[in-house]
């Protein structure tokens, strides 16, 4: 079945460099595809798109790799295996794997979860974000944050009011891509130690 696979050379590339989790990315990116989906490459992950849409992400961690549903708060959940990684994020929910068999097995139920996925994209239902006044981190800033230590760290180090401009800039933007824009815009600034205005 291998009818308008919409494939990126970023993905591509990214694959190819995989050292750890190849086989379960390639694997996760093969399932995802026959949903057809919109291959992109966002905040250095394979993601996937319908109609412009963040629907799914591919990555990986040191103990684990995953799929991250953008809107995984609003799907039904059917089979108790979405997670959500930290009480900060509140939209996102992954699915982890710590090998391919895993995902061969899960296959039928990965496509199901994505097609739900779809469907809520579909329906235009928005995840209500919680307002109060801790500063949520914007989910874009929050996936590089776990896939970058040394930033994370950094970020940590830098004093509330420091960190808080940040999550504000971060935050501001009605559009994801515009979110991540900023995000990694500002990363070299924040693994010096500095402020968004220093």
């Amino acid at each position: 079945m291998m009818t308008d696979r919409r494939t990126n050379p970023k993905v591509d590339e990214f694959l190819s460099k995989a050292k750890k989790w190849k086989e379960e990315f390639e694997k996760l990116r093969d399932i995802v595809l026959d949903c057809e989906l919109t291959e992109d490459f966002k905040w250095m992950h394979p993601c996937y798109t319908f109609e412009n849409k963040n629907i799914v992400l591919i990555h990986g961690f040191k103990e684990y790799c995953a799929l991250l549903f953008h809107k995984g708060a609003l799907l039904k959940d059917e089979h108790g295996i979405l997670i959500q990684q930290t009480e900060n994020v509140q939209a996102g929910r992954q699915i982890r794997f710590t090998n391919v068999q895993e995902i061969i097995e899960m296959e039928a139920i990965l496509k199901a979860y994505i097609q739900e996925a779809i469907e809520v994209e579909k329906s235009g239902v928005e995840v209500s974000y919680k307002k109060h006044e801790e500063y949520n981190i914007p989910e874009e800033f929050q996936i590089i944050l776990d896939d970058n230590p040394s930033l994370k760290t950094a970020f940590e180090a830098l004093t509330p009011g420091r960190q808080r401009a940040y999550i504000l800039h971060f935050s501001q933007p009605k559009q994801s891509k515009t979110r991540a824009a900023r995000v990694e815009k500002c990363m070299q600034q924040i693994l010096e130690g500095k402020g968004l205005n220093d």
